[in-house]
């Protein structure tokens, strides 16, 4: 699966969040600062040459439908971010995040109560 850049990353998650949609649709829902019309476009053509969407014509436009869904692409981000900057350890992005405390010692106990839930499974 390719990288996505910024812009491509925040036109796939308007698509995802429509369940698919024209240019148009996607430019309105998008945050401010809101990027040109043809330059929206641009993205798109990109994101349907990577895959992530398929265009489906009417009339004299298309709506992009994705093809890769939000949960896949989400798994497969994580699994590069922590492999590029944690070393494949899931324990030293927990760490990190423990000593920048940016997770309380309350949000770990939920996390180990939800490991030790999924095993018991």
């Amino acid at each position: 699966m390719e990288r996505l850049t910024q812009s491509e990353e925040e036109a796939m998650q308007v698509l995802w969040q429509l369940n698919g949609g024209f240019i148009k649709e996607v430019l309105e829902n998008l945050h401010e600062p809101k990027p040109p019309y043809t330059t929206l476009a641009s993205t798109v053509k990109n994101l349907e040459r990577k895959g992530y969407v398929q265009g489906q014509k009417y009339g004299n436009s298309y709506r992009y439908v994705p093809m890769v869904r939000a949960e896949d692409y989400r798994k497969e981000f994580m699994r590069s971010f922590v492999g590029s900057y944690f070393r494949n350890s899931y324990k030293e992005v927990v760490s990190f995040f423990a000593k920048e405390q940016e997770i309380s010692a309350e949000e770990l106990k939920e996390i180990i109560q939800m490991i030790e839930k999924e095993k018991g499974e």
